[in-house]
Protein backbone atom coordinates (compact mmCIF):
# COMPACT_ATOMS: atom_id res chain seq x y z
CA UNK A 1 0.00 0.00 0.00
CA UNK A 2 1.36 3.57 -0.98
CA UNK A 3 1.58 5.97 1.68
CA UNK A 4 -1.59 8.04 0.93
CA UNK A 5 0.26 11.10 2.60
CA UNK A 6 2.32 10.92 -0.33
CA UNK A 7 -0.42 10.95 -2.85
CA UNK A 8 -1.88 13.60 -1.08
CA UNK A 9 1.00 16.09 -0.92
CA UNK A 10 2.32 15.23 -4.45
CA UNK A 11 0.04 13.28 -6.90
CA UNK A 12 1.98 14.32 -9.63
CA UNK A 13 4.93 12.93 -8.43
CA UNK A 14 3.75 9.60 -7.40
CA UNK A 15 1.80 9.56 -10.83
CA UNK A 16 5.62 9.62 -12.71
CA UNK A 17 6.80 7.40 -10.34
CA UNK A 18 4.19 4.88 -11.27
CA UNK A 19 4.39 5.62 -14.94
CA UNK A 20 8.32 4.04 -14.80
CA UNK A 21 6.09 1.07 -13.75
CA UNK A 22 3.93 1.08 -17.00
CA UNK A 23 1.50 2.20 -14.63
CA UNK A 24 -0.84 5.13 -15.59
CA UNK A 25 -3.09 6.34 -12.70
CA UNK A 26 -5.66 9.75 -12.58
CA UNK A 27 -5.61 10.55 -8.70
CA UNK A 28 -8.51 12.68 -9.01
CA UNK A 29 -11.72 10.74 -8.03
CA UNK A 30 -9.14 9.78 -5.37
CA UNK A 31 -8.20 13.07 -3.77
CA UNK A 32 -11.90 13.98 -4.02
CA UNK A 33 -13.04 10.75 -2.21
CA UNK A 34 -10.32 11.23 0.10
CA UNK A 35 -11.18 14.84 1.10
CA UNK A 36 -14.80 14.24 1.38
CA UNK A 37 -13.84 11.49 4.03
CA UNK A 38 -12.07 13.57 5.98
CA UNK A 39 -14.94 16.63 6.25
CA UNK A 40 -16.79 13.58 7.12
CA UNK A 41 -14.89 12.89 9.86
CA UNK A 42 -14.42 16.20 10.87
CA UNK A 43 -18.44 16.72 11.01
CA UNK A 44 -18.71 13.61 12.50
CA UNK A 45 -16.26 14.62 15.73
CA UNK A 46 -17.70 18.10 15.78
CA UNK A 47 -21.17 16.36 16.16
CA UNK A 48 -20.06 13.96 18.94
CA UNK A 49 -18.50 16.88 21.01
CA UNK A 50 -21.94 18.77 20.50
CA UNK A 51 -23.98 15.31 21.53
CA UNK A 52 -21.55 14.93 24.73
CA UNK A 53 -22.27 18.74 25.11
CA UNK A 54 -26.08 18.62 25.52
CA UNK A 55 -26.36 15.66 27.07
CA UNK A 56 -23.84 17.35 29.62
CA UNK A 57 -26.50 19.93 30.27
CA UNK A 58 -29.49 18.28 30.82
CA UNK A 59 -29.13 17.59 34.96
CA UNK A 60 -28.71 21.17 35.42
CA UNK A 61 -31.79 21.37 33.35
CA UNK A 62 -33.64 19.28 34.63
CA UNK A 63 -32.53 21.05 37.94
CA UNK A 64 -33.51 24.59 36.48
CA UNK A 65 -37.22 23.05 35.91
CA UNK A 66 -36.60 23.34 32.44
CA UNK A 67 -38.23 20.97 29.62
CA UNK A 68 -35.09 18.89 28.04
CA UNK A 69 -37.35 17.25 25.35
CA UNK A 70 -35.86 19.44 23.27
CA UNK A 71 -32.48 18.48 24.23
CA UNK A 72 -33.08 14.88 23.97
CA UNK A 73 -34.67 15.97 20.76
CA UNK A 74 -31.54 17.52 19.18
CA UNK A 75 -29.17 14.77 20.11
CA UNK A 76 -31.65 12.28 18.40
CA UNK A 77 -31.89 14.61 15.44
CA UNK A 78 -27.56 15.21 15.41
CA UNK A 79 -27.35 11.17 16.26
CA UNK A 80 -29.16 10.32 12.80
CA UNK A 81 -27.27 12.61 10.92
CA UNK A 82 -23.97 10.76 12.27
CA UNK A 83 -25.08 7.89 11.27
CA UNK A 84 -25.70 9.29 7.55
CA UNK A 85 -22.37 10.75 7.82
CA UNK A 86 -20.95 7.17 8.72
CA UNK A 87 -22.29 5.39 6.42
CA UNK A 88 -21.18 7.71 3.66
CA UNK A 89 -17.15 7.48 5.07
CA UNK A 90 -17.79 3.82 4.59
CA UNK A 91 -19.07 3.79 1.76
CA UNK A 92 -16.32 6.22 0.77
CA UNK A 93 -13.25 3.76 2.40
CA UNK A 94 -14.60 0.80 0.45
CA UNK A 95 -13.34 2.82 -2.63
CA UNK A 96 -10.47 4.21 -1.44
CA UNK A 97 -9.31 0.94 -0.29
CA UNK A 98 -10.02 -0.52 -3.33
CA UNK A 99 -8.68 1.73 -5.48
CA UNK A 100 -4.86 1.79 -3.08
CA UNK A 101 -5.51 -1.97 -3.14
CA UNK A 102 -4.69 -1.96 -7.18
CA UNK A 103 -2.32 0.25 -7.16
CA UNK A 104 1.65 -0.71 -7.50
CA UNK A 105 4.78 0.00 -5.31
CA UNK A 106 6.55 3.11 -6.46
CA UNK A 107 9.91 2.13 -7.66
CA UNK A 108 13.12 3.32 -6.62
CA UNK A 109 14.30 6.78 -7.41
CA UNK A 110 17.86 5.19 -9.79
CA UNK A 111 15.33 2.73 -11.43
CA UNK A 112 15.01 3.54 -14.99
CA UNK A 113 11.72 3.24 -16.40
CA UNK A 114 10.06 1.00 -19.17
CA UNK A 115 10.34 -3.14 -19.33
CA UNK A 116 12.53 -6.18 -19.30
CA UNK A 117 14.17 -4.64 -22.33
CA UNK A 118 15.47 -1.98 -20.45
CA UNK A 119 17.18 -4.07 -17.49
CA UNK A 120 21.15 -4.14 -16.88
CA UNK A 121 23.66 -6.63 -16.43
CA UNK A 122 25.85 -5.61 -13.54
CA UNK A 123 27.69 -7.98 -12.88
CA UNK A 124 29.23 -11.52 -14.52
CA UNK A 125 31.03 -14.48 -12.06
CA UNK A 126 32.98 -16.55 -14.20
CA UNK A 127 33.13 -18.01 -17.94
CA UNK A 128 30.47 -19.20 -20.41
CA UNK A 129 31.33 -22.93 -20.41
CA UNK A 130 32.70 -24.19 -23.38
CA UNK A 131 33.14 -27.53 -25.02
CA UNK A 132 34.92 -29.39 -27.77
CA UNK A 133 31.89 -31.87 -28.23
CA UNK A 134 28.64 -31.60 -29.00
CA UNK A 135 26.53 -30.43 -26.12
CA UNK A 136 23.35 -31.55 -25.04
CA UNK A 137 20.69 -30.29 -23.36
CA UNK A 138 19.32 -31.06 -19.95
CA UNK A 139 16.69 -32.68 -20.79
CA UNK A 140 18.47 -34.97 -23.10
CA UNK A 141 20.83 -35.55 -20.30
CA UNK A 142 18.22 -36.01 -17.29
CA UNK A 143 16.77 -38.53 -19.41
CA UNK A 144 20.33 -40.90 -20.27
CA UNK A 145 20.97 -40.38 -16.35
CA UNK A 146 17.73 -41.62 -15.36
CA UNK A 147 17.61 -38.40 -13.29
CA UNK A 148 13.67 -36.98 -14.53
CA UNK A 149 10.87 -38.80 -16.02
CA UNK A 150 9.04 -36.32 -18.23
CA UNK A 151 6.38 -38.79 -19.71
CA UNK A 152 5.54 -40.46 -16.64
CA UNK A 153 4.92 -36.68 -14.78
CA UNK A 154 2.48 -35.35 -17.48
CA UNK A 155 1.07 -39.09 -17.47
CA UNK A 156 -0.25 -38.46 -13.95
CA UNK A 157 -0.48 -34.25 -14.10
CA UNK A 158 -0.18 -33.44 -16.92
CA UNK A 159 1.80 -30.97 -19.30
CA UNK A 160 4.11 -28.61 -17.11
CA UNK A 161 4.64 -31.83 -14.92
CA UNK A 162 8.05 -34.03 -13.86
CA UNK A 163 9.26 -36.83 -12.08
CA UNK A 164 12.52 -37.08 -9.89
CA UNK A 165 13.86 -40.08 -9.91
CA UNK A 166 16.57 -42.34 -8.11
CA UNK A 167 19.27 -39.94 -8.42
CA UNK A 168 17.66 -37.15 -9.65
CA UNK A 169 15.48 -37.07 -6.54
CA UNK A 170 18.61 -37.11 -4.50
CA UNK A 171 20.58 -34.46 -6.52
CA UNK A 172 17.43 -32.41 -6.00
CA UNK A 173 17.01 -33.05 -2.55
CA UNK A 174 20.75 -32.67 -1.82
CA UNK A 175 20.23 -28.80 -3.84
CA UNK A 176 17.82 -28.10 -0.54
CA UNK A 177 20.06 -29.44 1.79
CA UNK A 178 22.68 -27.29 0.79
CA UNK A 179 21.00 -24.50 0.65
CA UNK A 180 19.16 -24.69 4.26
CA UNK A 181 22.77 -25.67 5.68
CA UNK A 182 24.19 -21.79 4.25
CA UNK A 183 21.43 -20.15 5.56
CA UNK A 184 21.68 -21.81 9.13
CA UNK A 185 25.28 -20.77 8.98
CA UNK A 186 24.61 -17.41 8.47
CA UNK A 187 21.53 -17.11 11.25
CA UNK A 188 18.52 -17.31 9.93
CA UNK A 189 15.40 -19.02 11.42
CA UNK A 190 14.00 -22.19 9.65
CA UNK A 191 10.39 -21.88 9.16
CA UNK A 192 8.19 -24.55 7.49
CA UNK A 193 4.78 -22.59 6.41
CA UNK A 194 1.42 -24.48 6.12
CA UNK A 195 1.01 -24.15 2.32
CA UNK A 196 -2.63 -23.76 2.26
CA UNK A 197 -3.38 -19.59 2.89
CA UNK A 198 -6.09 -17.38 3.51
CA UNK A 199 -7.03 -13.95 1.20
CA UNK A 200 -5.90 -11.91 3.11
CA UNK A 201 -2.23 -13.16 2.73
CA UNK A 202 -2.29 -12.49 -0.50
CA UNK A 203 -3.67 -9.20 0.26
CA UNK A 204 -0.61 -8.48 2.26
CA UNK A 205 2.10 -9.61 0.00
CA UNK A 206 0.47 -7.51 -2.88
CA UNK A 207 0.09 -10.42 -4.99
CA UNK A 208 -4.07 -9.84 -4.74
CA UNK A 209 -6.40 -8.37 -6.22
CA UNK A 210 -4.16 -7.80 -9.39
CA UNK A 211 -2.43 -11.44 -9.33
CA UNK A 212 -5.61 -13.62 -8.02
CA UNK A 213 -5.79 -15.37 -10.97
CA UNK A 214 -2.60 -16.67 -10.78
CA UNK A 215 -2.83 -19.30 -8.20
CA UNK A 216 -4.54 -21.95 -7.38
CA UNK A 217 -7.74 -22.20 -5.51
CA UNK A 218 -9.50 -24.69 -3.26
CA UNK A 219 -12.80 -25.06 -3.78
CA UNK A 220 -14.94 -25.91 -0.78
CA UNK A 221 -13.09 -24.75 1.74
CA UNK A 222 -14.07 -21.22 4.36
CA UNK A 223 -12.52 -18.83 4.57
CA UNK A 224 -11.32 -19.51 0.96
CA UNK A 225 -7.52 -20.64 0.88
CA UNK A 226 -5.25 -20.71 -1.84
CA UNK A 227 -2.01 -22.82 -2.49
CA UNK A 228 1.73 -20.39 -1.85
CA UNK A 229 3.04 -20.03 -5.08
CA UNK A 230 6.10 -19.00 -3.17
CA UNK A 231 7.16 -19.01 0.33
CA UNK A 232 7.71 -15.08 0.69
CA UNK A 233 3.53 -14.95 0.92
CA UNK A 234 3.38 -16.52 4.27
CA UNK A 235 6.35 -15.56 5.31
CA UNK A 236 5.55 -11.80 5.38
CA UNK A 237 2.34 -12.56 6.75
CA UNK A 238 4.05 -13.98 9.97
CA UNK A 239 3.87 -10.47 12.03
CA UNK A 240 0.92 -9.71 10.19
CA UNK A 241 -1.10 -7.06 12.85
CA UNK A 242 1.52 -7.05 15.15
CA UNK A 243 4.09 -3.98 16.80
CA UNK A 244 7.63 -5.76 16.86
CA UNK A 245 10.50 -4.39 19.71
CA UNK A 246 13.27 -2.54 17.65
CA UNK A 247 15.81 -4.90 19.51
CA UNK A 248 14.47 -8.08 17.78
CA UNK A 249 14.95 -6.06 14.09
CA UNK A 250 16.15 -7.27 11.79
CA UNK A 251 14.27 -10.29 11.70
CA UNK A 252 15.86 -13.03 9.13
CA UNK A 253 13.73 -15.83 8.40
CA UNK A 254 14.24 -18.98 5.64
CA UNK A 255 11.91 -21.30 4.37
CA UNK A 256 11.49 -24.30 1.94
CA UNK A 257 8.37 -24.88 0.03
CA UNK A 258 7.29 -26.57 -3.23
CA UNK A 259 5.54 -23.78 -5.22
CA UNK A 260 2.09 -23.61 -6.85
CA UNK A 261 1.42 -21.24 -9.91
CA UNK A 262 -0.96 -21.25 -12.49
CA UNK A 263 1.87 -20.45 -15.16
CA UNK A 264 3.11 -23.42 -16.80
CA UNK A 265 6.35 -23.14 -19.30
CA UNK A 266 5.29 -23.54 -22.97
CA UNK A 267 6.78 -25.60 -26.09
CA UNK A 268 9.31 -23.10 -26.51
CA UNK A 269 13.15 -24.45 -26.60
CA UNK A 270 14.03 -22.23 -23.52
CA UNK A 271 11.16 -23.10 -21.27
CA UNK A 272 11.25 -27.46 -22.10
CA UNK A 273 11.90 -29.59 -19.32
CA UNK A 274 11.27 -28.01 -15.64
CA UNK A 275 12.72 -24.72 -16.85
CA UNK A 276 8.94 -23.23 -16.12
CA UNK A 277 6.53 -25.94 -14.42
CA UNK A 278 3.28 -25.53 -11.95
CA UNK A 279 4.96 -26.94 -9.17
CA UNK A 280 8.66 -26.53 -8.36
CA UNK A 281 11.06 -26.64 -5.54
CA UNK A 282 12.47 -23.11 -3.36
CA UNK A 283 13.83 -22.10 -0.49
CA UNK A 284 12.95 -18.67 0.53
CA UNK A 285 14.33 -15.43 2.51
CA UNK A 286 12.73 -12.82 4.08
CA UNK A 287 13.77 -9.94 6.14
CA UNK A 288 11.95 -7.34 8.15
CA UNK A 289 14.25 -4.08 9.11
CA UNK A 290 14.13 -0.91 9.97
CA UNK A 291 13.93 1.65 7.11
CA UNK A 292 17.36 2.90 7.47
CA UNK A 293 18.48 -0.25 7.35
CA UNK A 294 16.79 -1.94 4.78
CA UNK A 295 19.67 -1.04 1.73
CA UNK A 296 22.18 -3.02 3.76
CA UNK A 297 19.46 -6.05 3.82
CA UNK A 298 19.16 -5.66 0.37
CA UNK A 299 22.83 -5.95 -0.79
CA UNK A 300 23.28 -8.93 1.80
CA UNK A 301 20.48 -10.80 0.07
CA UNK A 302 21.85 -9.93 -3.57
CA UNK A 303 25.16 -11.23 -1.83
CA UNK A 304 23.59 -14.81 -0.29
CA UNK A 305 22.05 -15.10 -3.62
CA UNK A 306 24.94 -14.96 -5.82
CA UNK A 307 27.11 -16.88 -3.44
CA UNK A 308 25.31 -20.19 -3.43
CA UNK A 309 25.32 -20.08 -7.28
CA UNK A 310 29.07 -19.38 -6.89
CA UNK A 311 29.54 -22.17 -4.72
CA UNK A 312 28.12 -24.48 -7.18
CA UNK A 313 30.42 -23.02 -9.08
CA UNK A 314 28.12 -22.32 -12.10
CA UNK A 315 28.45 -19.13 -14.77
CA UNK A 316 25.67 -16.70 -13.86
CA UNK A 317 24.65 -12.47 -14.03
CA UNK A 318 23.40 -10.31 -12.36
CA UNK A 319 20.85 -7.75 -13.55
CA UNK A 320 19.55 -4.49 -12.23
CA UNK A 321 16.08 -4.77 -13.37
CA UNK A 322 13.95 -2.29 -15.27
CA UNK A 323 10.77 -0.39 -12.76
CA UNK A 324 8.91 -1.99 -15.73
CA UNK A 325 10.16 -5.65 -14.87
CA UNK A 326 9.44 -5.68 -11.08
CA UNK A 327 6.80 -7.40 -9.57
CA UNK A 328 3.60 -5.27 -8.68
CA UNK A 329 4.40 -5.01 -4.79
CA UNK A 330 8.17 -4.04 -5.07
CA UNK A 331 10.40 -1.46 -5.05
CA UNK A 332 13.39 -2.24 -6.82
CA UNK A 333 14.82 -6.07 -7.79
CA UNK A 334 17.93 -7.54 -8.56
CA UNK A 335 17.90 -11.22 -10.57
CA UNK A 336 20.79 -13.87 -10.52
CA UNK A 337 20.71 -15.73 -13.93
CA UNK A 338 22.13 -18.63 -14.63
CA UNK A 339 23.69 -19.78 -17.54
CA UNK A 340 22.49 -22.47 -20.21
CA UNK A 341 24.76 -23.27 -22.63
CA UNK A 342 22.26 -25.11 -24.83
CA UNK A 343 20.21 -22.20 -25.50
CA UNK A 344 22.75 -19.58 -24.53
CA UNK A 345 20.54 -17.49 -22.19
CA UNK A 346 20.47 -16.60 -18.60
CA UNK A 347 17.69 -17.56 -16.72
CA UNK A 348 16.57 -16.03 -13.17
CA UNK A 349 16.82 -18.44 -10.60
CA UNK A 350 16.76 -15.95 -7.80
CA UNK A 351 15.20 -12.54 -7.71
CA UNK A 352 15.82 -10.30 -4.67
CA UNK A 353 13.87 -7.34 -3.91
CA UNK A 354 13.28 -5.00 -1.26
CA UNK A 355 9.15 -3.96 -0.77
CA UNK A 356 9.42 -0.83 1.34
CA UNK A 357 6.64 -0.27 3.54
CA UNK A 358 4.73 -1.55 0.89
CA UNK A 359 3.70 -4.73 2.20
CA UNK A 360 3.98 -4.00 5.89
CA UNK A 361 1.61 -0.60 5.46
CA UNK A 362 -1.04 -3.77 4.05
CA UNK A 363 -0.12 -6.11 7.06
CA UNK A 364 -0.05 -3.20 10.12
CA UNK A 365 3.84 -5.20 10.56
CA UNK A 366 5.29 -2.24 12.84
CA UNK A 367 8.23 -1.61 15.10
CA UNK A 368 7.97 0.70 18.18
CA UNK A 369 11.24 3.05 18.08
CA UNK A 370 13.10 2.99 21.14
CA UNK A 371 13.90 6.74 21.00
CA UNK A 372 10.14 8.14 20.54
CA UNK A 373 8.17 5.39 21.64
CA UNK A 374 5.70 5.71 18.52
CA UNK A 375 5.61 2.69 15.73
CA UNK A 376 6.74 2.94 12.46
CA UNK A 377 6.37 0.56 9.79
CA UNK A 378 9.36 -2.03 8.74
CA UNK A 379 10.68 -2.53 5.50
CA UNK A 380 10.25 -6.30 4.19
CA UNK A 381 12.65 -7.52 1.67
CA UNK A 382 12.82 -11.35 -0.11
CA UNK A 383 15.17 -13.44 -2.06
CA UNK A 384 15.36 -16.86 -3.59
CA UNK A 385 18.14 -19.19 -1.95
CA UNK A 386 17.59 -20.77 -4.38
CA UNK A 387 14.96 -22.21 -6.68
CA UNK A 388 15.92 -25.13 -7.92
CA UNK A 389 13.98 -25.88 -11.56
CA UNK A 390 16.48 -23.90 -13.41
CA UNK A 391 19.91 -24.81 -11.32
CA UNK A 392 19.00 -28.53 -11.89
CA UNK A 393 19.30 -27.97 -15.56
CA UNK A 394 22.41 -25.51 -15.39
CA UNK A 395 23.88 -27.99 -13.48
CA UNK A 396 23.45 -30.72 -15.72
CA UNK A 397 24.23 -28.57 -18.85
CA UNK A 398 27.19 -26.43 -17.37
CA UNK A 399 29.01 -30.12 -15.60
CA UNK A 400 28.48 -32.40 -18.53
CA UNK A 401 30.95 -34.67 -20.09
CA UNK A 402 31.79 -35.79 -23.36
CA UNK A 403 31.20 -38.91 -22.42
CA UNK A 404 27.78 -38.24 -21.39
CA UNK A 405 28.57 -38.05 -17.92
CA UNK A 406 27.54 -35.01 -15.64
CA UNK A 407 30.15 -34.15 -12.58
CA UNK A 408 28.14 -33.16 -9.09
CA UNK A 409 29.09 -29.74 -7.87
CA UNK A 410 31.83 -30.15 -5.07
CA UNK A 411 29.72 -28.49 -2.53
CA UNK A 412 26.86 -31.19 -3.05
CA UNK A 413 28.47 -34.45 -2.61
CA UNK A 414 28.10 -34.56 1.19
CA UNK A 415 24.66 -34.69 0.78
CA UNK A 416 24.69 -37.40 -1.81
CA UNK A 417 26.69 -39.67 0.19
CA UNK A 418 29.78 -38.87 -1.68
CA UNK A 419 28.96 -39.45 -5.21
CA UNK A 420 31.19 -37.25 -7.60
CA UNK A 421 29.61 -38.42 -11.28
CA UNK A 422 26.46 -39.17 -12.57
CA UNK A 423 26.85 -41.62 -15.10
CA UNK A 424 24.26 -42.44 -18.30
CA UNK A 425 22.04 -45.57 -17.69
CA UNK A 426 21.65 -46.03 -21.22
Amino acid sequence: MIDQERIRTNPEAVKEALKKKLWDVDFTEYLAWDKERRTLLQTVEGNKAEMNKLSASVPQAKKNGEDVSKIFAKVKEIAAKNKEFEEKTKELDARIFEFLSALPNIPDDDLVGGGKENNKCIKTFGKKPEFNFKMKDHVELAESLGLVDYDRGAKISGHGAWVYTNLGARLEWALVNFFISEHLKDGYEFILPPHLLNEQSGYVAGQFPKFRQDVFWLDGLEPKRFILPTAETALVNLHRDEILSEDDLPKKYFAYTPCYRREAGSYRTEERGMIRGYQFNKVEMVQYTKPEDSDKAFEELVSKAESLVAKLGLHYQVSKLAAGDISHSMARTYDIEVYLPSIGIYKEVSSASNARDYQARRGMVRYRDKATGKTRFVHTLNASGLATSRIFPAILEQYQQEDGSVIVPEVLRPFMGGIEVLKPIK
